[in-house]
């Protein structure tokens, strides 16, 4: 007999259900004898059928304030001294957190973001980030008081926990997704950046990366003088500055900046050939287009390779694309360098519904187009 399909798990009911709500209520009441567990549990899970991931967060918070002491200090307090314990500081960026402890930092961002409060609201997202991030939160305090708050995460892009230090970057970031934006000029946080670029931890160079990513989509000199800077400064080993670099400038690299080409040591003008390039006629959704091509270098040179999916839309038409990276490839002047790669198009992806029809492959080198060709997405 055959089993019927297993149902997806969606990724809101993994982090915030009853288990969840039932594991903070037990913690808050273990240091607030009044909380009223039961009551809290029931009408915070009553909603969240209808609530998707940031508002579960939301929705958990308010349901927080409704059952805490209505007095702000008081509250958090409580939610501070129920804290479970801190992310272990000695492993690197796979112990992220508990999801559920967002909406502690979303408490602190709706009801505890004033003059009256600063102080004591700041290190609650001190203590929260070590369980999990309180980047989204953060970003309140920095629009309200810019100054007070930058100073703050200066001082944290020093502290001896990763957490804490990356909150000072991410929390800054110009165009952190899913998150509150931030109304500060993109230069300001070069000052944490600069404390940042030489850490350790590749949970924070890459953060650093990802922050100098988000610049380069508004001033791309910015972010290469900054980068070239550290780099002179020599306080970041060679292969980590290396993937700062790289990581940093992805975004203008796929765009075809010549400037970042050149940066990371390559030429936007290439000698060399693409042959023998071959791509699937057709592929069914849940399958994977495969593709291969040859290159012949006709000089030694440093290559960025990337492709290009255009997708068709609902109405048949190319609705939009997006870069995907190959390799860097280091070429030797006469040598043939093969290169095969596949790209699955799932039904059920969270960031582009896929259509049937005619989409398009693109070969890019360093940011020039090299090859396209058609393919068909059917069912």
């Amino acid at each position: 007999m055959n089993s019927s399909p297993s149902k997806k798990v969606l990724l809101k009911d993994l982090l915030f259900n009853e288990a969840k709500l039932i594991k903070i209520s037990q913690e808050i009441q273990a240091v607030y004898p009044d909380f009223q567990k039961n009551d809290f549990i029931f009408e915070a899970i009553n909603k969240f059928n209808n609530l998707e991931l940031k508002a579960r967060i939301s929705w958990t918070s308010q349901c927080l304030k409704k059952y805490l002491p209505s007095n702000y200090k008081d509250a958090v307090n409580i939610l501070i001294k129920a804290l479970p314990i801190e992310n272990n500081p000695d492993l690197d960026d796979k112990d992220f957190g508990d999801f559920i402890y967002a909406s502690y930092g979303d408490f602190v961002a709706k009801y505890g973001c004033d003059r009256a409060n600063l102080e004591l609201s700041l290190n609650a997202l001190y203590e929260i980030t070590k369980r999990f991030s309180a980047e989204d939160a953060i970003r309140y305090f920095i629009n309200s008081f810019p100054q007070e708050t930058l100073a703050q995460l200066q001082k944290w892009s020093c502290n001896k926990n990763y957490h804490v230090r990356r909150l000072s970057c991410e929390g800054t970031r110009p165009k952190l997704p899913w998150c509150q934006k931030i109304q500060i000029p993109v230069n300001l946080p070069f000052a944490i950046l600069d404390n940042l670029y030489m850490d350790s931890k590749r949970y924070i160079t890459r953060s650093v990366a990802n922050h100098l990513n988000d610049i380069s989509k508004i001033d791309s000199n910015l972010v290469i003088n900054k980068l070239r800077e550290w780099q002179n400064s020599k306080k970041q080993n060679d292969k980590e500055m290396n993937y700062i670099i790289n990581h940093a400038l992805r975004s203008l690299i796929k765009a075809g900046d010549e400037r970042a080409i050149n940066f990371i040591g390559a030429s936007a003008n290439i000698n060399l050939e693409l042959l023998s390039f071959q791509v699937s006629k057709e592929v069914k959704i849940n399958n994977s287009l495969d593709f291969n091509f040859e290159l012949k270098a006709n000089e030694n040179a440093l290559i960025i390779v990337d492709y290009i999916i255009y997708f068709c839309n609902k109405f048949g038409k190319i609705g939009g694309n997006k870069v995907f990276k190959i390799k860097n490839l280091n070429l030797i002047k006469g040598k043939i360098f093969y290169i095969r790669k596949s790209h699955k198009f799932r039904e059920n992806m969270t960031t582009r519904k896929i259509y049937c029809g005619e989409h398009y492959l693109e070969i890019k080198i360093n940011g020039k187009s090299f090859a396209k060709k058609s393919f068909i997405i059917s069912k």
